[in-house]
């Protein structure tokens, strides 16, 4: 009986304390960062921090330890990445940035379509000689490039048609277009929890890719992200253009385990110490959706016992990040 009791009240706090969470609200809150679909960069012992935040392109932060962060630190005011330098005019979206060569690259969507600039420092400017999109048909958002073990270059992306579908194609050399008969569709919203509200433009999107031996993990998000049901699952495969089989496990992030609305589209990042990182946003309040606040949580592959491993989050590393 004792026993029943001490874990009642266990769980009677647990609940208490995702419910307080729920009616969380930032509007007393003057340091909290505030970048959608947020990314962040490691370069040279400095972590750069770029999102979804302006029609005037991509703000960047930067920090040392992840704690305090800087900023806006772009090179021009404030921005890496400004319009008029680079293709798009608004809907400046979901950027990421890598490096190839020595050269800084940002694949991000403006306009409803996918653009790659360059620069030479993570801080920009980051531009583009001819100022374009990618060349392939139709709207689409939320780039990730993937370098896989074997040098090959893969561009997975959400095409909008029929809902926000994700799609995986082998990307030029230089970055100016897919290969086109590489194309491939990777992954729809089919579950429950892809689509909470039952609509008939189901959404998936803001892809990350990871590698862990021979099997590829392919996270996303799902629901509109206005829904306070926004939540990351993943897939797997032996093959980066599939096909993919969706974890029983989903989502690993939502708010019934981080007790916050909207948690959704990020990245996946590695820190200094060699800890896995993963970077998203969530809603303002329970009541309101924008703008959306940034935070990170810690996450790693755990081995299972037949030899596979999942991707588990620690729901007490949570934190957001601020200036």
């Amino acid at each position: 009986m004792k026993n029943f009791i001490l874990t009642f009240l266990a769980v009677a706090l647990l609940i208490g304390n995702i419910s307080a969470k729920k009616s969380f609200d930032f509007s007393k809150k003057k340091d909290t960062i505030y970048l959608a679909d947020p990314t962040i960069f490691l370069d040279q012992g400095i972590y750069y921090l770029y999102g979804t935040s302006s029609e005037k392109g991509f703000e960047v932060y930067q920090s040392t330890d992840l704690k305090k962060w800087t900023g806006p630190v772009g090179k021009n005011n404030g921005f890496a990445l400004s319009k008029g330098e680079s293709y798009g005019d608004k809907g400046f979206w979901a950027p990421q940035v890598f490096k190839n060569k020595g050269k800084f690259y940002m694949a991000y969507t403006a306009n409803e379509r996918i653009a790659i600039a360059e620069s030479d420092s993570p801080l920009g400017p980051f531009r583009q000689k001819e100022i374009k999109s990618l060349p392939s048909k139709g709207l689409q958002i939320d780039p990730f490039i993937f370098y896989d073990t074997d040098g090959k270059t893969y561009l997975y992306h959400v095409r909008l048609g029929n809902g926000n579908r994700i799609f995986v194609a082998e990307i030029k050399s230089d970055f100016s277009d897919i290969i086109s008969e590489t194309l491939k569709e990777c992954i729809t919203a089919t579950q429950p929890w892809e689509n909470t509200e039952k609509t008939g433009w189901p959404v998936t999107e803001g892809p990350t890719v990871l590698k862990k031996g021979n099997l590829y993990y392919l996270f996303y998000s799902a629901n509109d992200f206005r829904n306070p049901d926004y939540a990351v699952g993943y897939a797997t495969s032996y093959s980066p253009l599939g096909p993919w089989k969706k974890f029983e496990g989903n989502p690993i992030i939502s708010r019934k385990n981080l007790g916050y609305n909207g948690t959704g589209h990020g990245d996946f990042f590695v820190d200094k110490k060699g800890n896995l990182q993963y970077v998203f946003h969530t809603h303002y309040s329970n009541k309101r959706v924008s703008p959306r606040a940034t935070a990170i949580i810690s996450a790693k592959f755990v081995k299972q016992s037949d030899g596979s491993f999942e991707m588990k989050v620690d729901p007490t590393s949570m934190r957001f990040l601020n200036k």
